[in-house]
């Protein structure tokens, strides 16, 4: 049905002054909303919660606030091919059982950008949200403990979306559930417990995002088909922090990316099928306490071209296993010792990491407090000058590459 009308009111409305208009409700401009409409509210404040039941777009322009009062979610989608443009979505409920959001997304082909979201438990909530979105929006939860908070951007049966060129702060995760397929490019995290955490979503794609100041960047449980490429990921220094975690994921490909001062750089374990690999191709890990950490290694892991510098530990290998079941190949490392006198770039004798009185600390947990302790830096000294016991060995880079001049 058409309402010629629908113009006549929106103008009206415009005219009004903002102490009038201030609390007016949302969700009367939405029912009389023409569906495949385009609906550009007046500049002013709009109370919710408010649903979306129709194709729409819907356009704040930058000066349209959606505020819902504490109660319950900001603004809810229910349908296909909405658009949601320019909008400021506050003060949600406090709910996590009722997963209270800034936006509740139930629709396929969203187009979400350009909004700020504040002040709210949840940011963006996509819910079997398929194909659509998520650009240049501003997202904040609220000023509570991390573990308070809500998630940024919560996907769940989601999948074929972009979450692109976003800024997110102060959260609690990103969470991606049980949702393939979706590409994280060009996004902004931090001051926030993980970067992104993914939970059964393979074929994930996290390329040249900013991950700075957060408890972990990326963690993967059971997400096979990984590709982390060209991302910087700086400071996830908490006790058990790490640039890049993978737990039971195979077929992943860490490539290119800065991981700098973090407690662990990568942490991963082995792949679960014999015939899967993790592969590292030309990362920078630097500056970390431990710049790789493999734990229940069984081999399957690959890492070549990287750049280790200035790691407190370069590697770390705990679990039982054949270390030469990894392959090193390429990789600079800041400790190596060796020559290049044919000036090829590669040494001309492989670099071969031991374990001397580290494996003290290694093989026993509770020796861990004392790491780089005094005590243990003369043990292993004194190990390195007269050993009383065999090394273990924990790697070899047949060709390490030589460190290129600044």
């Amino acid at each position: 049905m058409k309402l010629p009308c629908l113009p006549l009111l929106v103008a009206w409305f415009a005219t009004l002054p903002l102490s009038l208009s201030a609390a007016q409700p949302l969700q009367p401009w939405l029912d009389v909303a023409a569906p495949g409409s385009v609906l550009k509210l007046p500049p002013g404040i709009y109370s919710g919660p408010a649903v979306i039941n129709k194709t729409l777009t819907l356009d704040g322009d930058g000066q349209v606030v959606v505020d819902a009062g504490g109660k319950g979610t900001v603004l809810t989608v229910r349908a296909d091919r909405v658009t949601l443009r320019g909008l400021t979505l506050k003060n949600s409920g406090d709910s996590h059982d009722a997963l209270d959001s800034g936006l509740m997304a139930e629709g396929n082909e969203l187009l979400i950008e350009n909004n700020v979201i504040e002040d709210v438990l949840f940011g963006i909530s996509l819910h079997r949200s398929n194909n659509g979105v998520v650009r240049g929006n501003r997202i904040r939860s609220r000023h509570a403990d991390p573990a308070d908070r809500g998630d940024g951007l919560r996907l769940w049966y989601s999948s074929g979306n972009r979450i692109e060129g976003n800024d997110i702060a102060h959260i609690r995760d990103i969470t991606v559930t049980n949702a393939p397929r979706n590409r994280f490019v060009g996004n902004h995290v931090r001051d926030s417990r993980r970067a992104i955490n993914l939970l059964f979503a393979p074929r994930t794609l996290i390329e040249g995002n900013l991950f700075e100041r957060n408890a972990t960047g990326v963690i993967a449980l059971n997400s096979d088909g990984l590709v982390v490429r060209g991302n910087r990921i700086r400071h996830a220094m908490e006790a058990s922090g790490a640039g890049v975690a993978l737990k039971e994921t195979a077929a992943a490909l860490v490539q290119g990316n800065e991981i700098v001062h973090c407690a662990h750089g990568i942490m991963a374990d082995s792949p679960m099928h014999p015939l899967n690999r993790i592969v590292f191709v030309d990362n920078v890990v630097a500056h970390n306490v431990t710049g790789v950490y493999f734990y229940g290694a069984k081999g399957g892991h690959m890492a070549i071209g990287n750049s280790f510098l200035n790691n407190l530990w370069p590697v770390i290998i705990i679990g039982d296993g054949d270390p030469m079941n990894d392959v090193w190949w390429g990789n600079t490392w800041d400790g190596y010792e060796g020559f290049d006198r044919d000036g090829d770039g590669f040494g001309d004798q492989p670099y071969e990491l031991y374990a001397w009185a580290d494996r003290i600390w290694m093989e026993t947990p509770a020796a861990r407090f004392f790491r780089n302790s005094p005590v243990l830096e003369l043990l292993d000294f004194l190990e390195r000058l007269a050993p009383f016991a065999a090394p273990t060995l924990i790697l070899r880079d047949p060709a390490p590459r030589m460190r290129r001049s600044p």
